[in-house]
């Protein structure tokens, strides 16, 4: 019997492996690096041990440390999640001869699945259908477009699209050079790119008496940089045929290496149905709640009870319903994702969905991780009602902090593409991204209203309205991608603002304010974090893609005149390191439009900075394994 479990992990992950042990009598036991040290996962733990650092190849990539953390802390099993070292079979090893439980598949098993060059000759002896690998010193026109890819790792790192024949070489550098910054392995390899194919995966899970689940399919086609953002349980509109064809693959994939415990077997399915396998996670998936929502399942527990030595049923749980689920990032989908930081003042959603989530209200979003903040699942009997759910928990969660992905999430769920599970690809995003991110300048205005009336509330000594009457207020923000000058009067009479004709004043308070809106009633929650304030509203009947949130920037009266920067100037957009400079990129170099000139890496993704204009590269202060700030000079281009 496990009494003692050691996640090898954190955030998110760790918590959901710790809810499931706490339900189960297991004592639990936290590993942290000092960027997270009060992070919820370790507030959480029963017991938590200090990884000394704040990269993670410092603290959660370090075997030994976490060996020696769980022996130190008395437990008797690892966890090791998803990510860091969770498919590390030289890890699994250690874990097993400092005589703990592994609570994931066998050493070898994972070794098998660990080169996805070397899994994909395995499964081709196996049977199970793939795309035959391309010499990248044979390749022809004909052959196009084609897939550069990482042999280790995952997440989308070292992943290429080559459409053009001379691009072929730098992209194989490119790739080879982010892998082994990623995974410390530069090896990668060419495949066919299938146009329009879909992401499919069966999820599986084997015990060590010889039965296989394959727990139905999840589709996972929305993604970003080849990073999944909406997953969902089962894969819609696959025929019986293709889905007995996956589940047979998934099966014997696991058969053939003598899996053990719970993983998941990923397809690419093109627009004839037609599958090929792409690669086996050899652990627990980001998206597994989707999967447990439909089988009402908790697929950690049996994790627990296989390592244990108990046997499955011989048959799974009959599927019920649909389920989805959201990936909330901290990132700005409109600046080519970029990753954003800062304090997290309040995540909180509506009920009748499950959250789960790495972090907490207050918590700082740091840049040595993933940008994710929490994973939303919505489960109902149809799909309609589950994307539904999804879209309305969504659009009415209260989300204060940094930038995030959360009105592209809505859009997505409610765009007809997407609605029509006919024509789900993994080119989503590539052919709707810009219409998917437009601002709302309509609506904008409306909001900045409310948080400049709201404002003027908490100023006014006695509050409310004034008995006199009083000079008109004007006060400015940023936000929506724009600027709002709000100029009002409040006096005996009520309201009377400036470009808001069919406008009257309700209610006013210092965190409400509401508002009749051309003959609607709106009632808007205003909350502020020093000049940041966040407007949130009830969705507005017929505007299904309206934002229901602005976050707006107050700006003082008389602007600082020496906040300017030299013309050309290339400032860090987020916090990060620099990975590398363009080779042979020196100063006083000519540099074209759009020349990549350095990349810099935060949160798990590597970021290209381009030239703006053609012109002189005059300035280039920084080197690769800088640490840099928001705002940074990072380099010069004169015109």
């Amino acid at each position: 019997m496990i009494r003692s479990v050691l996640v090898a992990n954190r955030g998110e992950i760790a918590r959901r492996v710790f809810r499931t042990c706490r339900e189960l009598g297991i004592s639990t036991i936290a590993v942290h690096s000092d960027a997270d040290a009060g992070a919820p996962h370790v507030r959480e733990a029963d017991t938590a041990v200090r990884l000394p650092g704040d990269a993670p190849a410092d603290t959660y990539l370090r075997a030994d440390l976490l060996v020696r953390a769980a022996r130190a802390a008395g437990a008797d099993a690892v966890h090791p999640g998803y990510g860091f070292l969770s498919e590390n079979a030289a890890f699994a090893t250690a874990v097993a001869d400092a005589g703990l439980t592994w609570i994931g598949p066998p050493p070898a098993a994972i070794e098998a699945m660990a080169s996805k060059a070397r899994a994909k000759e395995l499964m081709a002896d196996a049977g199970v259908p793939l795309l035959a690998p391309v010499d990248p010193g044979q390749v022809t026109a004909a052959e196009l477009p084609l897939l550069v890819k990482a042999a280790a790792g995952g997440g989308g790192r070292g992943m290429r699209v080559v459409t053009e024949l001379d691009a072929l070489e730098g992209e194989l550098k490119a790739a080879a050079a982010e892998a082994a910054a990623a995974f410390g392995d530069g090896e990668v390899f060419v495949e066919p790119y299938v146009v329009g194919g879909r992401h499919v995966e069966v999820q599986i899970l084997a015990d060590g008496h010889g039965t296989v689940w394959t727990l139905g399919t999840r589709d996972c086609s929305l993604q970003r940089r080849h990073q999944k953002v909406i997953e969902e349980a089962p894969a819609p509109g696959l025929s019986v045929e293709l889905r007995s064809t996956l589940h047979q693959a998934a099966e014997r994939a696991a058969r053939t290496i003598g899996y053990r415990g719970a993983g998941t077997v990923e397809f690419l399915v093109d627009r004839t149905g037609r599958a090929y396998f792409l690669e086996m996670n050899t652990r627990l998936q980001v998206e597994h709640p989707v999967t447990e929502a439909v089988y009402r399942l908790d697929l950690v527990a049996l994790q627990l009870s296989i390592a244990e030595g108990s046997p499955l049923d011989a048959a799974p749980p009959r599927p019920h319903g649909h389920a989805v689920e959201a990936r909330l990032y901290a990132e700005d989908p409109a600046a080519g994702w970029q990753p954003q930081t800062g304090t997290l003042h309040r995540l909180a959603l509506p009920d009748g969905v499950r959250l789960d989530s790495g972090v907490t209200d207050g918590d700082t979003i740091g840049v040595h991780y993933d940008p994710m903040l929490a994973k939303v699942i919505a489960w109902a009997p149809s799909r309609d009602e589950a994307v539904r759910k999804l879209a309305g928990a969504l659009e009415r969660a209260r989300i204060h902090g940094p930038a995030t992905n959360r009105d592209l999430l809505v859009r997505s769920l409610r765009h007809p593409e997407f609605t029509d599970p006919g024509t789900l690809d993994t080119g989503f995003y590539e052919r709707h991204l810009i219409e998917l991110t437009t601002h709302d300048a309509d609506g904008a205005p409306v909001f900045a209203l409310a948080a400049a009336l709201a404002d003027a509330h908490g100023r006014s000594r006695f509050g409310g309205f004034r008995n006199v009457p009083s000079g008109p207020q004007a006060k400015t923000y940023t936000g929506a991608g724009t600027e709002h000058t709000i100029r009002y009067r409040l006096g005996r009479d009520g309201l009377r603002a400036e470009d808001f004709p069919g406008v009257r004043l309700l209610t006013l308070g210092p965190d409400e304010v509401v508002l009749e809106v051309d003959g609607l009633r709106r009632q808007f929650t205003v909350s502020r974090y020093g000049d940041r304030v966040h407007v949130d509203a009830p969705p507005t009947p017929g505007t299904p893609t309206t934002p229901t949130s602005h976050t707006f920037t107050a700006l003082p009266r008389f602007p600082d005149p020496t906040a300017r920067t030299e013309p050309g100037s290339l400032l860090a957009p987020m916090p990060g390191t620099v990975v590398r400079i363009a080779e042979g990129l020196t100063e006083g170099d000519p540099v074209e439009a759009g020349q990549p000139l350095l990349w810099l890496e935060a949160m798990k993704m590597e970021h290209k900075i381009t030239a703006p204009a053609a012109g002189t590269l005059t300035s280039l202060p920084v080197r690769p394994g800088q640490q840099v700030e928001v705002g940074t000079l990072l380099a010069v281009v004169t015109d």
